[in-house]
């Protein structure tokens, strides 16, 4: 039995930092970080702190939805992420809890 952090940051969908969406970025800084997985997850529908409800249209071509950049880490390298997001002047709003892990069973073996 592990402790680490749950980790969620959520950004807009179709925000941009240099050339990569932003949730592309974030996924790239913690896997070169060390985190050892993170996932995106996009809304069907969602709103922030300004009220704006955003949801998928029929004529919708590009809605601007909510993702959710999801991780598990050790306190620190979650820390870590957040430091450089704030290096960068990246202001997202995230959620940071403790967490268990682990898992039921040894993991099996892949055969090549």
């Amino acid at each position: 039995m592990n402790q680490g952090v749950l980790l969620k940051i959520f950004v807009p969908e179709e925000r941009v930092h240099g050339e990569a969406l932003l949730y592309e970025w974030i996924l790239e800084r913690a896997k070169a970080l060390g985190i050892p997985g993170g996932t995106a997850f996009r809304a069907i529908a969602g709103y922030g702190r300004h009220g704006s409800l955003h949801q998928e249209g029929f004529i919708d071509l590009m809605p601007n939805l909510p993702i959710q950049v999801q991780f598990v880490a050790t306190e620190e390298q979650a820390q870590q992420l957040l430091n450089l997001m704030r290096a960068e002047q990246i202001s997202a709003f995230y959620v940071r809890s403790p967490v268990e892990l682990g898992f039921t069973a040894e993991p099996r073996t892949t055969r090549g």
